[in-house]
């Protein structure tokens, strides 16, 4: 028998380290495939909400945000592709460019899971972190977005539409306040069976822990005998 996990993965398009906690969480579902069914949805969360339209140079971005020198923000960056080259994300030798806003990426994300289901989201949030740390794409571009929809299986005009119509807004906007209530500050945040938190890009193995922790509690609970009452 195996147990279904369903897993909340809080996180942004434009977190390097989203990425490399996805790989790491995907390789944990495959190696307990055979006790475990995992589902990933995906949760909005903005690393940089304030940043304005046409992007910010990111070494600047970077550096005013977390005190660090130019240097010192590319040698972190080296280690980061490391990271995720690993954990399967072949990012781009360049630090990309700019920093996006990445609002509309999380209204496309919401679309393709109501309309299209959690399997079409996960494809569409892989393209999205290859467009943005593989290509190096243009996260504001609508014809990149569209492109990014495309590989993914989905209708790239009908993304167009929610696009320029600014459809889903109000919910994404209230899902990032809900995960705010949870005190959900950091991303990636892994949420599994809406009561059990791993944060940061975690080791294959305590995502495995985890899996394996959720799979006992559950044959266990199961094991128990059931009590007639009077």
């Amino acid at each position: 028998m195996r147990v279904k996990i369903h897993v909340d993965f809080v996180s942004d398009v434009a977190c390097p380290w989203c990425a490399v906690g996805l790989g790491h969480l995907e390789q944990a579902a495959l190696n307990m495939a055979d006790q475990a069914e995992v589902e990933i949805f995906f949760r909005p969360f903005e690393l940089n909400p304030n940043v304005p339209r046409g992007g910010m140079n990111t070494i600047d971005h970077l550096t005013e945000k977390y005190g660090s020198s130019a240097h010192d923000i590319k040698i972190n960056q080296i280690k980061i592709r490391e990271h995720a080259r690993l954990a399967g994300f072949d990012f781009n030798d360049e630090i990309r460019p700019m920093i996006y806003n990445t609002f509309t990426c999380h209204r496309l994300l919401h679309w393709a899971l109501e309309e299209h289901g959690y399997v079409a989201q996960y494809r569409l949030k892989r393209e999205l972190l290859e467009t943005c740390f593989c290509r190096n794409e243009d996260l504001e571009d609508p014809y990149k977005l569209c492109a990014a929809v495309e590989r993914a299986d989905l209708d790239p005009l009908q993304a167009l539409e929610i696009i320029n119509s600014g459809q889903y807004g109000q919910e994404v906007r209230e899902m990032e306040e809900h995960y705010r209530h949870l005190n959900i500050n950091s991303v990636p945040s892994i949420i599994m069976n809406e009561k059990y938190l791993l944060q940061g890009a975690q080791p294959i193995e305590v995502f495995e822990n985890a899996f394996q922790e959720i799979v006992d509690e559950y044959l266990a609970q199961a094991d128990q005998p059931i009590i007639a009452k009077d």
